[in-house]
């Protein structure tokens, strides 16, 4: 069986050089990506999904081969897809059955070269005991917890009252967000990396700085923050084909519409 990839210094950086560029991994706080990765199990499209070359980045950089990655809003299941592409074991809870299911399908229909272990569970991640989830399969702890959050009600996720799509406030959503992450932090090892992806919105003419709020609930927690990295993909669903729409609009509204979302990485001291 093939080794799994990974960035090892000790061969060279010549070598390390040739892995980054043929996974695009990116070693600048601006990321600039061209397109989403629709091979495979992501050929289909899904309103809001996760861009697959995020995650690829975080578990290139920041785990080894057969490491375990968890993911608390796992979604569509993007996260699981690439640890089955790079051999890294991965649990991803999904609060909302029917959006899980999809996840599994995808996660079904991929190509599994390392025989790595991927799961998709039902449940809040915010009662879920995940000491007890791990400890069941196996596990001491993640080495990376990857967080892909709803950015509050910008998009309806599923029905759940729980969903922090649906908290009824900023507020509340940051309280949700917050024992989230009280939560994961709780298995995530020492030493180990906590990526947070997350975009601002709009809100009554007026832009709410999701990054930052949630940057300040993480950083609450302890940990170091190690990178604030900008993404900006050129081609998104939301906005194909009518770009000078959305100019006149912020033309008018004395606004400027998205076009970037954050990346933050943080280190468990």
């Amino acid at each position: 069986m093939a080794r799994p990839p990974h960035i090892d210094l000790s061969g060279g950086f010549k070598e390390a050089l040739n892995l980054l560029e043929r996974y695009g991994v990116q070693l600048e706080s601006l990321w600039i990506i061209p397109e989403r990765d629709s091979t495979g199990s992501l050929r289909d499209r899904y309103h809001g999904e996760f861009v697959a070359q995020v995650p690829r980045n975080a578990i290139l950089r920041f785990t080894k081969p057969y490491e375990l990655v968890l993911d608390p809003f796992v979604g569509y299941g993007t996260t699981l897809v690439e640890c089955l592409r790079l051999g890294r074991q991965g649990i991803g809870v999904e609060i909302e059955p029917s959006i899980a299911e999809v996840a599994r399908r995808r996660v079904s229909s991929e190509p599994n070269p390392y025989g790595v272990r991927v799961e998709v569970v039902v449940g809040d991640s915010r009662r879920l005991d995940f000491r007890r989830l791990l400890e069941e399969r196996g596990f001491k702890a993640a080495d990376l917890v990857i967080a892909h959050p709803p950015y509050h009600d910008i998009i309806k996720y599923g029905g759940s009252p729980a969903n922090l799509c649906n908290a009824p406030s900023v507020r509340e959503f940051l309280r949700g967000y917050g024992e989230v992450l009280d939560n994961v932090l709780r298995v995530l090892k020492p030493g180990g990396y906590y990526m947070l992806v997350i975009g601002d919105k709009y809100e009554d003419g007026e832009w709410v700085p999701l990054g930052f709020y949630t940057m300040g609930e993480t950083l609450k927690r302890g940990l170091k923050l190690k990178a604030v990295c900008v993404k900006n993909i050129e081609e998104t669903a939301a906005k194909r084909g009518i770009v000078n729409l959305w100019k006149y609009r912020v033309l008018k509204a004395g606004t400027f519409y998205f076009k970037h979302e954050y990346v933050m990485f943080f280190r468990k001291g």
